[in-house]
């Protein structure tokens, strides 16, 4: 033990042996030290199992399964309807309508000739401006009139549109008479740079645009292009793709009527299988905010009714959407919309063994081909051609992209540099009316809905020299919980200060925080909220739960607000406001968040590590997966910290990070 340390535990020892001597030293016995403090917080209160499964619970009541109606006629009005919301109200929330509707633009950049009857043309096309992306078009060297086109989208794989299966797949497309069209997918193959991964679509929900339509303009834009080229038949369009292509090929060709054949490879399970199993569904994109609001994947899938739909999945899948998990919640479920339309031959369902696992390899390709040939009323395809000597390197797919095309994250950027907001009123009654307007909007943006503390069960009760802890698991009205370690000198009034200790890292890193509160004479409550520390449903991977809240329709920083403000009404009182000690930028937002909801609970927030503006998040950037309960749809759009703080009028806010200069 080093000299300072022994001399600290020296002083705390003498004033143990004073402290029953008087009223004054007994007071100086309770002083407490990170030391004392780190075991009371370290005792384990809720298993992340427990979280888990209160969250699974809380989603699947919200869950909605398809329901088929009495007509085909009423479904097609319902589809039509679903469609509209979908596009209009989630995919395309906040985009600007020119990027929605401009025509394709596609630019050819090479030509890869081969000798088997077929060419590639190497294509950039603009997404958005200032974003552009790639394409091969493969086409048979003979083309006479109309013939079938097939959109191929990619998934998650590192080569992107350059994999093995993607070329044999097209080449034995365009071998077999049909023009195929293969895009390239931010994040993989020619586009694989870090700030292209798909977690900045966070940093686009976060400046207000859904980052759902994001990707689906990318693969928009390839459709409207073949449906351009005067040798495409329109009645006979396909589109296909593995993993997130399959998720791209369920989602276009549910929303786009003019995809007529389309076949999904391990692309998308249900609500039902993605709270089993939520590592399946760990993408931005495939939970997109507020998709799964009202819908579920097999609603996606009922609304092809009655265009031809295969389904195709793998057995031992070694990455997601297991086979036998998905048939019962999507294919079965989804049979009787079909059959409205006396067209159950048409949903088609394949397990693949050969090899099983997740793969677009030659069974599951060969199964294509037959499905695409049959109802394109082409010659029918059984047999793959052997194209392995044609398969080109990545290398001579680059498509030539400009100098300075813009990324996922700089995209949020330059949608960040165009916010406006109007100014903050000055005090007096205006400013009371616009605080409350923002007060309604703030609770709309995190879908704030009030919680109420239920059950406060006391699981542990801990005793040190001088110090006394509860361990608590809050139970609240919504059936979730937060845990929490309370912690005060001995013998301490009932009505001393309250303050609640807020930690990114969890209540075991307020050892330091704790210790100082308790040595001030105030009742501290180190808290875990939802997604925080002890009550993480998962300790080793983030973000998959906070994935399928935002997608489910609420707001995991709204979850962890209303948990905050429900405590703070549980532990305070109209005498005894709750003070809020901070560390980090999320509990630095949760905190402040919850001040301008409710101003009259607190006293004062404390932040440190925190920042001075959410473009923090954009700038440095923060990595989704280290914060995913910030990066709320439209909360920069609307709003920022300073801001917030102006709302929350009268709680005095104190941070170590640089002020802004005004309130945005």
């Amino acid at each position: 033990m080093n000299a300072s340390r022994w001399a600290h535990w020296f002083a705390i020892s003498l004033l143990l042996a004073l402290g029953g001597q008087s009223g004054r030293f007994a007071n100086l016995a309770a002083q407490a030290v990170p030391e004392t403090v780190a075991p009371l917080l370290e005792k384990p209160v809720q298993p992340p199992s427990v979280t888990a499964y209160q969250l699974r619970r809380h989603m699947m009541q919200r869950a909605k399964k398809p329901v088929p109606p009495q007509s085909a006629e009423e479904w097609a009005r319902q589809a039509q309807v679903y469609r509209r919301h979908i596009l209009e109200d989630v995919a395309f929330h906040g985009w600007p309508q020119e990027w929605i509707r401009s025509a394709p633009h596609f630019v050819q950049t090479g030509l890869i000739e081969s000798r088997g009857g077929y060419r590639r043309r190497k294509f950039r096309y603009e997404v958005v401006p200032g974003f552009e992306s790639t394409a091969v078009l493969y086409e048979p060297t003979s083309l006479s009139g109309r013939v079938p086109a097939i959109l191929n989208l990619v998934g998650h794989d590192p080569l992107g549109n350059a994999a093995e299966y993607e070329q044999k797949r097209c080449i034995n497309l365009a071998k077999n008479g049909m023009l195929a069209l293969s895009l390239a997918w931010p994040g993989f193959g020619e586009l694989n740079q870090p700030l292209n991964s798909h977690d900045f679509g966070g940093q686009l929900d976060l400046v207000g645009a859904n980052s759902l339509g994001y990707f689906y303009l990318i693969m928009r834009r390839g459709l409207d292009y073949l449906e351009s080229l005067p040798n495409v038949d329109p009645r006979r369009i396909g589109v296909t793709g593995l993993s997130g292509g399959g998720w791209q090929t369920t989602v276009l060709s549910a929303l786009d009527e003019r995809v007529s054949v389309m076949v999904e490879v391990a692309g998308i399970g249900s609500m039902e299988t993605n709270l089993a199993r939520p590592t399946d569904t760990q993408e931005v994109e495939e939970t997109a905010t507020d998709l799964l609001n009202d819908f579920d994947y097999p609603f996606l899938i009922a609304m092809r009714a009655p265009r031809p739909t295969l389904l195709i999945h793998n057995e031992q899948d070694d990455c997601c959407f297991l086979a036998p998990l998905v048939k019962p919640y999507v294919y079965e479920q989804v049979r009787p919309f079909f059959k409205l339309y006396n067209a159950e031959d048409l949903l088609r369902w394949h397990e693949n063994t050969d090899p099983g696992t997740h793969n677009y390899q030659l069974d599951n390709r060969q199964h294509a081909y037959e499905f695409f040939s049959e109802f394109f009323h082409s010659p029918k395809i059984t047999r793959e051609i052997p194209s392995d000597a044609e398969v080109v390197s990545i290398q001579e797919f680059q498509g030539r992209l400009p100098e300075g095309n813009l990324t996922t994250a700089g995209l949020a950027r330059k949608l960040a540099s165009q916010i406006v907001r109007e100014a903050v009123p000055g005090e007096g009654a205006g400013r009371d009316s616009w605080a409350q307007l923002q007060r309604e909007k703030l609770k709309n943006v995190l879908r704030y809905s009030e919680v109420s503390v239920t059950e406060p069960w006391k699981l542990a009760s801990t005793k040190r020299p001088g110090l006394q802890a509860l361990s608590y698991q809050f139970e609240f009205s919504n059936a979730l919980s937060a845990t929490g370690i309370w912690v005060a000198a001995n013998h301490l009034p009932t009505d001393a200060p309250f303050t609640i200790v807020l930690n990114d890292k969890g209540y075991k890193s307020s050892a330091q925080v704790v210790a100082d509160r308790v040595n001030r004479g105030e009742q501290v409550l180190a808290l875990d909220p939802l997604f925080f520390g002890a009550t993480s449903p998962d300790e080793t991977e983030p973000a998959y739960w906070e994935l399928l809240v935002a997608g489910s329709g609420e707001r995991a920083l709204g979850l962890e607000v209303a948990q905050l403000v429900g405590i703070a009404k549980f532990v305070g009182s109209a005498k005894q406001k709750v003070r809020l000690q901070v560390e980090g930028i999320r509990a630095q937002t949760v905190a402040v968040a919850a001040a301008a909801l409710e101003p009259n609970l607190f006293s004062a927030i404390d932040s440190q590590g925190g920042m001075s503006t959410f473009r923090y998040l954009l700038d440095a950037p923060v990595q989704y997966r280290t914060a995913p309960d910030l990066f709320c749809l439209d909360l920069l759009k609307y709003f920022d910290l300073d801001r917030l703080a102006a709302i929350a009028s009268g709680v005095k806010i104190d941070s170590d990070a640089p002020p802004t200069s005004t309130a945005h």
